[in-house]
């Protein structure tokens, strides 16, 4: 993310581009433990998407998650860097 990943800029960034999936994929949305999500709340607040967390030392909720991670690729690929 250009700018950065702190918890402000990851929240700008996932409000600015959640309504780009379709809606039965932005009901919610779930994220690792993580210091970028800190602010879960004001998200949620502005885009009415819930957010929850996987637990600690659960991987069986990591694998559902990264699933996810997947769909959201297809929806919101990564930027390419430009030559030059």
């Amino acid at each position: 993310m250009p700018e950065g990943t702190n918890a402000e800029p990851v929240c700008e960034a996932l409000k600015a581009s959640i309504r780009t999936p379709p809606a039965q994929l932005r009901r919610s949305l779930t994220w690792d433990q993580g210091k970028e999500m800190a602010e879960h709340r004001r998200f949620s607040i502005a885009t009415g998407v819930e957010v929850y967390f996987c637990d600690p030392r659960s991987p069986w909720q990591r694998g559902s998650n990264e699933n996810t991670n997947g769909l959201l690729r297809q929806y919101l690929p990564k930027a390419r860097a430009s030559p030059g």
